[in-house]
Order: structure tokens, then sequence, then C-alpha cells
């Protein structure tokens, strides 16, 4: 079933929905720091309404990214609504040679563009690893494990299955060199949503892939994931990127196939 949105998941324990993130009083017709505290919460777009990526680049920790939501006083023209809009650009799904089905762009993709959501099932941790230890080996895992590190410690996790809701981000292949890279943007809610950015300028005709680690764009020393010791005796599917620095193997999350 398509979804251009997430939504809540069968389990019923998270409702994406849910309208939890206060408004700005802003009367513009586009909100400006410091007057507007959306966008003082965290990273806000240009004014050819791309993220900002040079800023993040700078920081030891990417900082979050806001966005002016139904609360708000400002317009709907306001440059900082970009993900809530969603898919502007024309992509196509199509079948590649060797790594199934793909996704790539029928016009030019200029670095920062939002290109799409990776939008499906909102699940909480138990649903998503009953759901991951049903699957076979043959199966194709579409389920997505996010984790935003806290300055504070904590860790904030959303598990993301468009198994069977979901929208075109779930035709899009890992690439060990990506050319979008996954952004948590928050809109109504504290759930973000899982928004692909272009981390360079991309042509038409050009698949569309990223990492599906997350490492991609991801500062060193900034992660705190380490490899289980049981990662390297698992079954690992191959990786058909065909970029320079392949790691020939897909990346593999235990996280889920662990006990409580």
């Amino acid at each position: 079933q398509y979804s251009p949105d997430s939504v809540a998941g069968a389990d019923g324990e998270i409702d994406p929905t849910e309208i939890t993130v206060p408004g700005c009083s802003c009367r513009s017709s586009s909100c400006v720091v410091p007057e507007c505290p959306c966008l003082c919460r965290g990273e806000n777009y240009s004014s050819s309404l791309r993220l900002r990526l040079a800023e993040q680049q700078e920081q030891r920790f990417s900082r979050p990214v806001f966005e002016c939501n139904s609360l708000c006083r400002c317009g709907d023209g306001c440059q900082n609504r970009l993900v809530q809009r969603g898919l502007r650009l024309r992509l196509q799904v199509f079948r590649t040679d060797r790594k199934g089905w793909g996704v790539r762009a029928l016009e030019p993709v200029p670095r920062g563009s939002f290109v799409c959501e990776y939008a499906g099932e909102i699940l909480g941790f138990a649903e998503a690893r009953r759901r991951i230890r049903a699957q076979t080996p043959q199966d194709t895992n579409y389920i997505i494990a996010v984790r935003e590190h806290l300055h504070d410690g904590r860790v904030l996790e959303t598990f993301v299955d468009p198994t069977h809701v979901g929208n075109v981000g779930r035709f899009l292949n890992h690439s060990c060199e990506p050319n979008l890279f996954m952004v948590p943007v928050r809109v109504d809610s504290v759930v973000p949503k899982l928004a692909l950015f272009a981390a360079a300028d991309i042509s038409a005709g050009e698949e569309l892939s990223y990492d599906y680690s997350g490492r991609f764009h991801n500062l060193p020393g900034t992660s705190r994931e380490h490899k289980p010791l049981e990662e390297e005796n698992s079954p690992r599917k191959p990786c058909y990127c065909g970029s320079r620095t392949c790691a020939s193997f897909l990346p593999w999350d235990s996280s889920l196939f662990s006990s409580p």
C-alpha cells in the first residue's frame, strides 16, 4: 500500500500523526532566526530550500531539524517547510542488473536538496524485533533502525518498516559511496520523518542510493555504535554497489536479533 507519510504500525504503540511539537507565533510570511522558536531548536534551510550542509560538517554533532508545523502561525510559504511538502522531484523506479529494484532521478538534483522520505509503519522495539526474527535469509528486509545519540548520553530509536505500507523510499539501494544521506526531521511530532537529502549534485538518470549503516555524513568519533562480535559470524548479504570502497557486504545490525 502506497503512503507518502509514515503511519502507525500494527502494534499501535506509536502514532506519528499525533501533534506533540508546539508551533511558533511568527506572523511573517517566512520565519527567521532568532525570532522563530522552531528555527532556534536546530538546523534550518537556506533561502534556496536546501539543507545547510557546510554548517553541519563544521560541528561535532549534527543539530536537529524542526520544521514549522500545523500549529505555527506562519504561512504555507515559509521556507522552514520543506520535507512536509513531500516529494517534488521526478523519480523513477527501475529494474537494476543485480540489485533488484532501484530508484533514479529523472532531473538534475542540486546538492542539499530534499529528495524523498523513507516512509512506512512506525514500530515499537518489540514489534520491530518480532518482524526481523520472523524473516528468513531469503527475505528482503526493509526495516530500518535509526538511532539518534543525544548530548546527554540518551539514545532515541525510530523503527520504520515499509514492507507493507510505504513510499518510493523503500526501493532505494545501498551504496558504500552514496549520493544521498538520511536526516531525522521533526514537524508535528517528536517521531521524526526520515528525510533523504542529496549529498552531492546528482545528474538526471543517475541511480539514487544511501548508506544503510548511517555512517555516511557522520563525523568520525560522533557514532557510538560498535560492531558486535556475532556480526563477524553472521550470514551477510553481498553488496553490488560497485564503488571503489565497497565493503563487499551490506551493513548488518544485530541489535534486533539479540535477546531482550
